[in-house]
């Protein structure tokens, strides 16, 4: 697949909070890439996998136009542009794929700390700052809240100091920067996280088996997140309490021991977290010679 046009291109945050995660999530996936002098494309030196280095706010666009195939965005940006065109008659050519459980945060509203604010009525006829306006339009529009949205394309914290309005609709992570403003956190417009979008365009069924076997990639190693193998021995007859210890786990693979007849050997994918009272309570039922080994890749 030399043929450029039928090279895969994968849109990412050139810089940000999603960026390293990012491209950690796609070596993982087995993809190598060499970037560009300009530092605005990464080639793919294994497969015809190809990164372009933008905007997040321009990820959206790009996969919906199809000139990118995916992107990995923050949710926030997606529903963002998604409402934006919703609210001029048109859809994005877009879908979301996967929730990638990194890049964590909410679009909130807040107000100055201390303040007289009463629920979403307090909202009627003030002046709210965003870089949000279509989520923030249809969050007022659907709690039936008539209020001015003032659009910045940065800095929203400060509008309130500046006079330029009397509450600000930005993301939150650790409220840290709220706090330094004089804000408080009042109402959550939006849970969000990064997503992989990918363009609604038809693609040719080369392009599309290479898409397919990427998401596929994706996908074992967002199935192995803080998923783990263990490995134990057990009397056969607590095998019924020790299954339903397992956390997350389906059926695991249950086989005889050596040399017993009493005790078997159980391993184990479990896809939640194994604290320690979970190996202190299979070692309570019964269960010996446990081990807990990390899962690197995994494909149903």
């Amino acid at each position: 697949m030399d043929n450029p046009e039928q090279r895969i291109k994968i849109a990412v945050q050139k810089t940000g909070r999603l960026t390293d995660h990012s491209l950690d999530l796609l070596e993982r996936c087995g993809l190598k890439f060499r970037q560009s002098k300009d530092q605005l494309f990464c080639y793919g030196e294994n497969m015809p996998v190809d990164l372009l280095l933008v905007r997040d706010d321009d990820i959206p666009g790009l996969v919906s136009d199809d000139v990118c195939d995916l992107g990995i965005v923050g949710l926030n940006i997606v529903e963002d542009k998604r409402q934006s065109l919703r609210n001029d008659g048109r859809d994005g050519l877009f879908k979301q794929v996967f929730e990638l459980d990194f890049g964590h945060c909410r679009l909130s509203i807040a107000g100055p700390e201390g303040g007289d604010y009463k629920g979403l009525e307090s909202l009627n006829n003030v002046r709210i700052a965003t870089s949000y306006v279509g989520l923030l339009t249809n969050y007022l529009r659907t709690h039936n809240i008539s209020a001015d949205i003032v659009y910045l394309s940065g800095a929203v914290e400060i509008a309130p100091k500046l006079g330029h309005a009397d509450y600000i609709c930005d993301l939150v992570s650790t409220g840290s920067t709220l706090t330094a403003n004089g804000l408080e956190e009042i109402e959550v417009v939006l849970e969000s996280e990064a997503v992989i979008i990918q363009t609604l365009a038809e693609l040719s069924p080369d392009k599309q088996a290479l898409v397919d076997r990427i998401l596929q990639r994706l996908d074992g190693v967002l199935q192995v997140h803080e998923s783990k193998y263990i490995m134990l021995h057990a009397p056969r007859a607590a095998l019924a309490e020790i299954r339903d210890l397992l956390p997350g786990s389906e059926s695991p693979t249950v086989m005889p021991l050596d040399g017993s007849d009493d005790k078997v050997a159980i391993h184990a994918v479990c896809r939640e977290n194994v604290f320690w009272e979970t190996l202190e309570n299979l070692k309570a039922a019964g269960a010996s010679s446990l081990l807990v080994l990390p899962v690197e890749k995994m494909l149903a």
